[in-house]
């Protein structure tokens, strides 16, 4: 259904009613403008009632069908500290000014906006990195994963308390996987000593803050390895993707680390409905999760994590029952959870390889695992906390 134009000079609210800027304002500040707003992934600004008038029926049904913000967990509100869902409450307020004709309000009712580094979500980064050139994406065709460096010139190590990464052309995209690792050796080489990780991005994903006291480590004289995956669209195209970062005022006391269940040898028969694929871990030392993220692609159907005590005990960690590849979610525990040694990580999976998916690239194929979209995988990553390494003492021959 077509929206009116806004009626921005008149229509004043009469008293009591539910107007943007006492009641929606604050609503859509707190939940939605991280994205909704200029330079950033969402499709339209929501930051002044100019740009939100437009689309307020679209607001109305996307938050009535809790489609927006987006969140695919069925875990109760406060499990997860990241839980962007609106209360029933907020829905009602947002519902009410739709409905008495999403009037703009007084102006002095208006919350200041939240301020936002221009293009970032973690702020304005101390550092930013950039591939050195453009890299040229095809008009069609399957593109090989690409390993990019982008060197740092870095002197010393650095902690990093936020990392973002910004693809140039996002709807290329597909993937990134940041890691840094010394200069000079093999850009796609998992095994290079000294390689650390620095996180990864998806579709419409922001940037990763941590806690103070928690951070990353880029060591000095370290280049950092994109791995690339690119996609086509039937033109042609380039993409230069950039690295923000926001240093630490102070050494960490933690850092973060993590895993991965996931399961390669699977077959997913043509118009199968609920194929089911699971993978299983176990922990050989005393571990502190913090946040998982469930990575499938277009038949993606479902996940779960589940903790196998060693007691005999089970747990839920985490259920996404309506997985969504284009909302490829980290889902952070409102507080960190111990779990034993000899825990053992269960990630079930299921998969839609039937007409009933719409976005079913093929639903006469046999799929296996692959890395494009196309294709399937089953990853259940997770992330945890772990202790500084302590430095190692120089050699002899380091100290001459």
């Amino acid at each position: 259904m077509a929206l009116s134009a806004p009626q921005v000079a008149g229509g004043q609210a009469a008293p009591g009613a539910v107007t943007f800027a006492k009641d929606v304002a604050p609503i859509l500040y707190k939940n939605c403008v991280e994205c909704h707003r200029p330079t950033m992934f969402a499709p339209m600004s929501l930051v002044t009632f100019e740009e939100a008038r437009p689309w307020a029926r679209a607001i109305k049904q996307k938050v009535v069908k809790r489609e927006m913000p987006p969140w695919t967990a069925d875990a109760p509100a406060g499990t997860f500290r990241n839980d962007p869902r609106l209360s029933q409450r907020e829905i009602d307020t947002i519902v009410a000014w739709v409905d008495s004709g999403a009037t703009r309000g007084n102006d002095r009712d208006m919350p200041s906006a939240p301020r936002f580094a221009e293009g970032w979500t973690i702020g304005k980064p101390d550092a930013i990195f950039t591939m050195t050139e453009d890299f040229k994406i095809p008009a069609e065709g399957t593109i090989p994963y690409q390993y990019i460096r982008v060197p740092t010139n870095l002197t010393e190590d650095k902690w990093l308390q936020a990392i973002e990464i910004r693809p140039g052309n996002p709807a290329l995209v597909h993937h990134v996987i940041a890691s840094a690792q010394p200069a000079d050796f093999g850009a796609n080489d998992e095994r290079v000593a000294g390689r650390v990780g620095l996180g990864g991005i998806t579709p419409n994903k922001p940037g990763v803050v941590t806690d103070p006291g928690v951070a990353r480590r880029l060591p000095a004289n370290a280049e950092i390895i994109l791995q690339m995956h690119y996609t086509t669209n039937g033109a042609p195209a380039t993409d230069r993707t950039s690295i923000g970062v926001i240093y630490a005022k102070e050494p960490p006391k933690k850092v973060l680390g993590g895993g991965s269940v996931l399961t390669l040898n699977f077959t997913i028969p043509p118009g199968a409905e609920s194929h089911e694929v699971k993978g299983t871990t176990t922990l050989n030392r005393e571990t502190t999760l913090i946040a998982m993220m469930p990575h499938m692609h277009m038949r993606g159907k479902d996940m779960t994590y589940i903790a196998h005590y060693p007691d005999g005990r089970s747990e839920t960690l985490l259920s996404v029952p309506k997985y969504d590849f284009n909302w490829q979610l980290t889902y952070e525990l409102a507080e960190p959870k111990v779990l034993p040694t000899g825990t053992s990580i269960e990630v079930i999976a299921h998969f839609d390889n039937s007409t009933k998916n719409l976005y079913n690239p093929d639903p006469a194929a046999t799929v296996r695992w692959g890395d494009q979209t196309w294709e399937e995988m089953m990853i259940g990553f997770f992330t945890t906390l772990v202790d500084v390494p302590t430095p190692r003492p120089p050699t002899a021959q380091q100290q001459e």
